[in-house]
């Protein structure tokens, strides 16, 4: 048996997942947060068909 606990992660931004094509707004809003040093994951929402850039709250 394996043994998780659940982390509440913070969203930082959300964005529509019909975007344009050729476009990942989500991708460079993640990076650039990267860049600053917060360590941001794209995530998908299914149930508002939404991207979220997210971070763990381990994150400094």
């Amino acid at each position: 048996m394996v043994a998780t606990t659940a982390q509440a992660r913070t969203v930082l931004e959300r964005f529509p997942a019909g975007g344009p094509r050729g476009s990942w707004p989500t991708e460079e809003c993640a990076a650039a947060q990267r860049a600053q040093g917060t360590n941001a994951q794209v995530m998908m929402d299914l149930s508002t068909d939404q991207f979220l850039v997210v971070t763990d709250p381990t994150t400094k």
